[in-house]
């Protein structure tokens, strides 16, 4: 017998069909890690905004439009996510066990924080020989009273407080939907169900905002590089230092070593890997509130954090959980206290420990969000509000790329924090979390 090789035409359906160069092109783009494609877009856009310049703000759209479209999914994101996750613990008790732990770690590693940024800006002295010159005083609001803070956490109107972006009161008001379901029993499983199926649809939302990660970052580090440039970064070189230090004890001792390691019993390596996304994105944006959306993304698909955990650890985290604002408003007190020849006592450093501790959980979780509540610790040390509009005024123009850097332990300290609070909830898929570093 001859074998006879007979030529099928391109369309027969069982032919194998060579894919087109564009659908060649963008499986090989989905092929690489979203992190990994948000890395090289930060660094390229680092480049492409040095040597640009001014000229980069052309493409600011690009990152704004990035920002808008994280921040439109953060509220409803997180009274799905919260109302669904309380609805879904099915005994009151958890809730409570779960809100106590959480609160106690969030006091916890901002007090290391705190004590982190005392212990750097000590030893390097960022303000010693420091020279106001040319610094424009920016006054900075009052903090807000912290009773009033509390009172305003119960909305009035729960649909105004969502139009109004309140984070705080949108939790509370979901944390009472929850509650009234598992109160309600089984005749609330339908409202149980959409609860859960809103929040899975807002997840999918976020993995499609996500895809387009890479050119929001790339255009928002372009501006910033463009606009601040590395040369005037040299006038807070020394505070600049002070904070990528700190940054990266806070991170890697106190979340990976302390939280992760010896409080959850896990290995940090995987933790670190299954959280790049939402690492990029907070370095980028910097914002936590921003970040919220992938954070609770990483945390249920990468580390195997229950939704139950992640949807009420994360956004109450996104809105208390600022160490590295409480890292840097400690630095910026020494800062400030050696510039203008104050000398501390260890009584004022335990001052400024406490009172760092208590303003930086109602610090915005937005950009330089943290100089807004500088004033109510410079007060405490005897720093006039002359003074602190001066401090402000000369920190201001390098804030963002100082905001950037100190996102990054505000990211790690919610994401740790969500992991270690599973461990002990026994709320985890350990092999899931594992499976982070077989990547």
């Amino acid at each position: 017998m001859t074998d006879t090789t007979i030529d099928l035409p391109a369309s027969d359906a069982n032919s194998p069909r060579r894919p087109g160069f564009a659908r060649r092109l963008l499986a090989s783009w989905f092929a690489i890690a979203l992190w990994r494609r948000i890395l090289a877009a930060l660094l390229l856009g680092a480049g492409v905004g040095i040597a640009w310049g001014e000229d980069a703000t052309r493409i600011a759209w690009i990152g704004e439009l990035f920002v808008r479209l994280i921040r439109m999914l953060v509220i409803p994101l997180v009274f799905l996510t919260i109302a669904s996750g309380v609805a879904a613990l099915a005994d009151p008790k958890r809730l409570g066990s779960i809100g106590v732990k959480t609160l106690a770690m969030y006091v916890f590693t901002t007090a290391l924080a705190v004590a982190t940024g005392l212990l750097v800006a000590t030893l390097i002295a960022p303000g010693a020989g420091a020279s106001f010159a040319g610094a424009v005083p920016r006054a900075v609001a009052q903090p807000q009273d912290t009773a009033r803070m509390f009172m305003e956490i119960v909305p009035d109107n729960p649909i105004g407080a969502m139009a109004n972006g309140a984070t705080l009161s949108v939790i509370f008001f979901a944390i009472l939907v929850g509650a009234g379901v598992i109160a309600a029993g089984k005749e609330a499983d339908p409202v149980r169900r959409l609860l859960a199926s809103g929040a899975e649809v807002m997840l999918r939302i976020v993995g499609f905002v996500m895809e387009t990660a890479p050119f929001g970052v790339f255009a928002l580090i372009a501006v910033v590089m463009g606009t601040t440039g590395p040369a005037s970064f040299i006038a807070v070189l020394k505070l600049a230092l002070c904070v990528l230090i700190g940054s990266a004890i806070v991170t890697l001792v106190i979340h990976g070593g302390i939280v992760v390691r010896l409080l959850a019993w896990l290995p940090p390596l995987p933790f670190f890997r299954g959280i790049a996304d939402a690492i990029m994105v907070g370095f980028s944006t910097s914002s936590s509130s921003a970040t919220l959306p992938v954070a609770i993304r990483v945390a249920e698909r990468n580390l195997g954090v229950s939704p139950p955990v992640a949807s009420t650890v994360l956004p109450l985290g996104a809105t208390i959980g600022m160490d590295g604002a409480a890292m840097y408003v400690a630095m910026l007190t020494l800062f400030a206290a050696q510039a203008f020849g104050v000398d501390l006592s260890l009584a004022d450093y335990f001052v400024i420990a406490g009172t760092t501790t208590i303003v930086a959980m109602g610090v915005a979780p937005v950009p330089s969000g943290s100089l807004f509540v500088l004033a109510a610790v410079l007060h405490a040390i005897g720093i006039t509000p002359a003074q602190t509009a001066v401090v402000v005024g000369f920190v201001l123009p390098f804030d963002r790329i100082l905001d950037m850097i100190r996102t990054v332990p505000n990211v790690t300290s919610d994401l740790s924090i969500a992991t270690a609070v599973a461990r002990w909830e026994k709320e985890m898929d350990v092999a899931e979390y594992l499976s982070a570093n077989d990547e």
